[in-house]
Order: C-alpha cells, then structure tokens, then sequence
C-alpha cells in the first residue's frame, strides 16, 4: 500500500505535482497570474500617483501657470477691443487693419495653427463635459417630444376653434382677412 500511495502522490499531491506542473506548462496558474496582475496594476497606480502629486508651487509655478490663463481671455476681450475701436475711430481702426492686409500669409498659418492647437488641446481635456451634456440632452429627448406632440395638439385645436368661429370675427379689412386665411392654411 506504501508503494501504491508513493505512486499517486507523485501525479496527485504530495511535495510535487506532475499534473498541475505539467498543465502549467500550457496554461497559467489562475490564481498565481491574478496575484501577479493585481501586484503589476499596483506598481503601475504608485508610479502614476508619484507622476501626478502635486508638489508646493513655488513663485515661478504660479507666474507660468497664470501666464497660461489668460490666452482665451485676451482673445475674447480683445475681439471686443476691437469692435469698440471700430466705433469710436473708424479711420485709426481702417488704418490698423491695412497694416493686418500686409502681414505676409505663413504668418496666418501659423498664427491659424497655433490657435488651432491650443483650442484644439481645450476641447480635447473638456470632451467628457461635453459628452455628459450630450448624453444628459439625449436623455430628455422622450420629455421634449412629449411638449411637441402637445404644442401640436394645442395647435390644432386652435385652429379648429378658428375655424369654427363665427366670419364677424373678420374685418372689414381685406389684407387682414388675406393674411388670416394663410394664416389657417
């Protein structure tokens, strides 16, 4: 019997398992690669939560990161700048932009490129605000239908009650009673 056991520990239990070694061989332990998957993602958030800590700003950190609010602002207020130029010196606002016409046109390019990236990056960190209105507005869609099918109805009803309506509602005014009718068509 101590043979028969010596024999089925070495493929079934025992400090060695053929089976299970052999079967390792073509597939991977469950249980050992979930351990290995749970400490690889742990590794991975550590570097990325040492990547993205904020550490205290000095002086310099706050100048630039001021610097890099005010692009959109100025261009806005700008716009407007300009609009209140035009209204208040026409002829020193004709001049500037004769002085605009000359600017050679790689320089719009490059001008039209840069903005484009900088909008362009804003738009892209902004996309999952703009997803979630649009799925908040997809979501109201059944109620706006509703309110339509309503204003329709209600419509209806107003013109049938119109029409209805006794002609001595109608003017003497034959343009008036002209529009009316196309009005009820």
């Amino acid at each position: 019997m101590g043979l028969i056991g010596d024999i089925f520990g070495v493929f079934f239990g025992g400090d060695r398992n053929a089976i299970r070694e052999t079967a390792e061989i073509f597939r991977p332990n469950a249980e050992n690669e979930a351990v290995r998957d749970a400490a690889r993602e742990a590794a991975a958030l550590a570097q990325f939560a040492s990547e993205f800590a904020l550490p205290r700003q000095g002086l310099f950190d706050r100048f630039i990161d001021g610097v890099n609010r005010l692009p959109r602002p100025m261009l806005a207020l700008g716009t407007l700048g300009l609009f209140a130029a035009a209204l208040i010196d026409p002829v020193w606002f004709a001049q500037r932009m004769h002085g605009v016409a000359l600017v050679p046109e790689p320089l719009w390019w490059l001008m039209g490129a840069i903005v484009s990236f900088y909008f362009g990056a804003r738009h892209q960190t902004k996309s999952h605000q703009y997803s979630k209105a649009l799925a908040e507005a997809l979501a109201r869609t059944p109620e706006i239908a509703r309110n339509i099918e309503t204003i329709d109805a209600l419509r209806e009803e107003s013109r049938i009650k119109s029409q209805s309506a006794p002609a001595a509602s109608h003017s003497g005014n034959a343009a008036l009673n002209e529009w009316r009718a196309s009005r009820e068509r």
